[in-house]
């Protein structure tokens, strides 16, 4: 791999493209304290590059692909579309010239890891000022915005370099899905509410799409002094409880312990679920038919990876019957609410 960055010059291109299989064109200027450098930067390296492609092509008879990332703001007719669209003409008229393979992705707001805060990206200025607790400010909470992630972008740059099928949109350009519509204020809520679940406990819907892209991205901003932190621990006499992890519609992840000797539970359930697996210890689980009076027993232990269901009607209780502390995981399969707890006490 080669890279040319901002402390190369343009003569040292062809040298650069000697062994090149492919090219990916990601620099450009877009905050400059001249605007003239929109020009340079963008459109007149662009040209630079293509004349170094077409020596290559000259003298070696290689076509050596490009990728180029524009911009969505190339359509606008300011200095930095302009400077743009200049640099998507010249990879055209090379590739028509040349007949190189030429992909021009008009990416619309890019977000993911290592991006560059305070700068460019709303998400990642958001991601890092929330993490750390810093105001962020959202002038138009209703204002759209259009983001596709990182790790979607890169891997469509590796299928194109891989041989893909170069599909493009009805203007030609060169695409990547899945993209996100919002707005900003809905950006900001929900980057918020992956800071608050430290407190609330509530984990979002963080498996697919857009949201998980967004917590990934914001856990990647939280400073090392932030990696871990504590959650409330409830202990007494038996043992203790401690939730986790909610879910906003999947139940409920904790852990309890119990010494020696010691009986949890003693109540049965008319809807809520509970998976049980005894990490360390050894267990006895008593079940007994609410409406039938049937009884049943069973033992597991840490070393069993076994789970243990809890059955609507079915009052139970959990005893360590081992030497040493027992510590069991549990899930429920809704949060528990105080106003309707869904517990009844039934001694075994």
């Amino acid at each position: 791999m080669v890279c040319f960055t901002r402390d190369n010059g343009v003569e040292e291109l062809p040298a650069l493209l000697q062994d090149i299989d492919f090219v990916f064109h990601l620099a450009g200027v877009n905050r400059p304290q001249d605007p003239k450098e929109f020009a340079i930067g963008n459109a007149e390296l662009t040209r630079a590059l293509c004349l170094a492609v077409g020596a290559v092509a000259e003298a070696a008879g290689k076509k050596v692909p490009i990728i180029y990332t524009s911009s969505t703001q190339a359509a606008r007719d300011n200095p930095y579309g302009n400077s743009k669209r200049g640099a998507e003409d010249a990879l055209r008229a090379a590739a028509l010239s040349l007949g190189i393979p030429v992909h021009v992705f008009r990416l619309p707001n890019v977000f993911g890891k290592w991006c560059r805060p305070n700068y460019n990206s709303a998400v990642a200025t958001f991601c890092h000022n929330i993490a750390r607790d810093i105001p962020i400010q959202v002038n138009d909470p209703a204002s759209p915005v259009t983001l596709v992630y990182v790790d979607d972008v890169i891997e469509r740059f590796v299928q194109l370099m891989d041989g893909a099928d170069a599909a493009v949109d009805k203007d030609g350009f060169a695409t990547v899905v899945p993209q996100y519509t919002t707005t900003v204020g809905e950006l900001a809520r929900q980057i918020q509410s992956f800071r608050a679940s430290r407190s609330t406990l509530v984990t979002d819907r963080v498996g697919t799409g857009l949201v998980r892209a967004l917590y990934s991205t914001y856990v990647s901003y939280l400073p090392p002094e932030s990696f871990a932190y504590v959650v409330p621990q409830h202990g007494d006499a038996r043992g203790v409880f401690v939730e986790m992890l909610k879910t906003p519609d999947s139940g409920q992840f904790s852990f309890f312990t119990a010494h020696p000797g010691i009986t949890r539970g003693g109540h049965y359930h008319h809807s809520k679920t509970e998976k049980f697996l005894v990490i360390k210890g050894r267990a006895r689980f008593k079940f007994r038919h609410m409406q039938t009076g049937e009884i049943h027993e069973l033992v597991t232990a840490g070393d069993k990876s076994e789970i243990v269901e809890t059955v609507p009607g079915w009052t139970h209780d959990i005893t360590n019957i081992g030497a040493e502390e027992m510590v069991v995981m549990l899930w429920a399969n809704e949060v528990f609410d105080r106003a309707r707890p869904d517990t009844f006490a039934c001694p075994l």
